[in-house]
């Protein structure tokens, strides 16, 4: 179990900070562009379970089991990210890492919220109501961190990042896009599909 006694350290003032496992590095390493971005894509769940809960006009029942998915989500991301933060090959003896498990249940869930929804003939705008808006910005930023993650295993060999890591990022900035429509339809809102410019001009 992590103990925190303090949070402001002054340590990082010389725009240096430490891994897990105690190595000194630049806060523009792309390990910690890594764990910040997965970081963002964390806070910003936590905003969309926040807005999902202001909406009396979906039902309690798909607000909790919407919630309780992205709650796991959320300590998912935490696991991840604390594996990201540290050097392959240093991680500590009690750390558990995540497995194509968690890959599999974000596709059993996405496979059952498709189920209630109608196939897409176009893209769908990036808006709505607010937890799917914010649920468009935290797909754009799960692809963001599965980039520097590709990025990583590029420069620094395969090693670098767990394929599992980038399987789970991939799948869940799908996740969250099915997601975001399946909350919108549960509302009754009307999706905004993206009309290509020859057909906006007829």
């Amino acid at each position: 179990m992590v103990r925190i006694t303090k949070v402001h350290t002054g340590a990082g003032d010389t725009g240096q900070t430490r891994l897990l496992d105690g190595a000194k590095v630049g806060k523009e390493h792309p390990r910690v562009r890594l764990y910040g971005t997965i970081d963002e894509v964390n806070s910003q769940v936590g905003v969309v379970r926040m807005e999902l809960n202001r909406m009396p006009s979906i039902s309690l029942e798909v607000r909790n089991a919407a919630d309780e998915a992205m709650g796991r989500v959320q300590q998912e991301l935490f696991d991840i990210g604390g594996e990201c933060s540290c050097t392959p090959g240093k991680l500590p003896d009690q750390m558990v890492l995540i497995g194509s498990d968690a890959c599999d249940r974000l596709v059993d869930e996405m496979d059952m919220w498709l189920e209630d929804l109608e196939p897409l003939e176009s893209f769908i705008m990036p808006t709505g109501s607010p937890p799917v808006a914010t649920l468009h910005v935290a797909r754009t930023v799960a692809r963001r961190a599965e980039r520097h993650a590709c990025s990583m295993r590029e420069a620094d060999g395969e090693g670098a990042v767990r394929p599992e890591v980038v399987s789970y990022l991939n799948r869940l900035s799908d996740w969250m896009f099915v997601l975001g429509r399946w909350i919108s339809s549960n509302a009754g809102e009307e999706e905004v599909l993206w009309t290509p410019l020859g057909k906006r001009q007829e």
